[in-house]
């Protein structure tokens, strides 16, 4: 889908790496750019000597190239340059103030390469006091940007999200903003900023609550099961002792749950006549939906609510997920090849393209393993090379 577009991704972690890698995916030529000491996420299993492989470097970097320079030095500031001469899309989500300090920042490359899509990936913004501070999907996206306030419950102490899982939302916006910039390069021939940040992408994440709060000054926030405000859009637990999630899309759904629970005398009863009777009556409505739905295997609790239409799911481990048949049609899983030759299944990214080739192409790139060939594309003769590599501006 991307064939013919070349990334040059400068970002350590996991927002920029993985909204690369999604390109990566999708046909893109990327360029992953390290310093000597490597994307920190390439250590993350470093004490684990039973592991022979580093399945969330692999799952956030396949399919690049890697290039180690020093940016710190003219000559590896000049390298990368010549790099992004020819890319089309430059990912990086190093601090503004680092990148202004070494002549990186968007002001600075534009007047070089005006065509060049410079993507920004940042904590918090380019503007404001607070542009600079060090931050992980953890702070900016779930803690600060009212995603944790808005999803833990009164009573429970704070938990953060799973490490990633709001880098992955802030690439998926980082991936669409980039590609909607490289389309409107094709009508200006010009390209731009675009900018991405894990405390804005989290508060349109959160969007619904967030979106009340600012129109009426409240909102809605998650609550124990039994104090929830639609006692029928709940987790019940069958026979199995496996829970089973339902939602309701509107009231109508009501006596379709009823049903489905062996008990439609229950929309005849006043204590569950309206939506509100229901919620002043959570508790009693709650006992007789527990006590009905404890009684079914899991098997035939997911059969009646099938039959009735109803939107429901089982509360799953990740070890079920792997085995889930449905994950497996549904392309949530990839098989993938890593440098040692072994092969093994990867969550595939978001999207796919029938009738098109996509998916991973080649393993996460060892540190600085294609520094030699990226630089001579770039124009480097083998001997400029070596005095780059002798200098310490790069690194094979």
């Amino acid at each position: 889908m991307l064939e013919g577009t070349k990334v040059v991704e400068f970002s350590t972690w996991v927002a920029g790496p993985s909204a690369a890698m999604v390109m990566a995916d999708w046909g893109a030529d990327v360029i992953k750019v390290e310093s000597r000491e490597g994307d920190p996420v390439r250590n993350i299993f470093s004490l684990r000597a039973d592991w022979t492989s580093n399945p969330v470097f692999e799952l956030e970097n396949r399919g690049k190239r890697g290039v180690v320079l020093d940016i710190g030095k003219a000559e590896g500031r000049e390298a990368l340059l010549r790099i992004l001469e020819g890319a089309d899309i430059f990912i990086t989500n190093l601090r503004p103030g680092s990148l202004r300090r070494a002549g990186l920042d968007f002001q600075s490359v534009r007047e070089r390469l005006p065509r060049l899509i410079y993507v920004s990936v940042s904590g918090y913004g380019l503007e404001g006091p607070e542009v600079d501070l060090p931050a992980f999907d953890i702070a900016a996206l779930w803690t600060r940007s009212g995603v944790a306030g808005a999803t833990i419950p009164d009573g429970v102490d704070p938990f953060p999200c799973r490490p990633g899982m709001g880098d992955s939302i802030c690439a998926l916006a980082t991936v669409s903003a980039a590609l909607a910039a490289l389309v409107e390069r094709q009508a200006t021939g010009k390209g731009r900023l675009v900018e991405t940040s894990l405390m804005r992408t989290g508060a349109y994440a959160i969007g619904w609550d967030l979106s009340i709060q600012l129109r009426y000054g409240e909102h809605n926030r998650s609550l124990p099961r039994h104090r929830t405000q639609s006692p029928v859009a709940n987790y019940f637990r069958n026979a199995d002792g496996g829970w089973i999630s339902i939602s309701v899309r509107a009231p109508r759904d009501w006596p379709a749950v009823a049903a489905a629970a062996g008990k439609p005398h229950l929309v005849e009863d006043p204590r569950f006549a309206t939506p509100a009777d229901r919620i002043a009556n959570a508790s009693a409505l709650l006992k007789e939906l527990d006590e009905a739905f404890g009684a079914m295997a899991r098997e035939e609790m997911t059969r009646r609510l099938t039959e009735q239409d109803l939107i429901w799911a089982p509360l799953q481990s990740l070890a079920e997920l792997a085995e889930d048949p449905q994950a497996h049609a549904a392309g949530c899983f990839v098989e993938v090849e890593d440098r040692l030759g072994e092969r093994y299944l990867a969550p595939m990214s978001p999207a796919r393209f029938p009738g098109a080739a996509h998916g991973p192409r080649r393993p996460a790139p060892p540190l600085g393993g294609h520094t030699r060939e990226v630089l001579a594309e770039a124009g480097y003769a083998a001997e400029a090379i070596d005095a780059l590599i002798e200098a310490g501006a790069a690194m094979d």
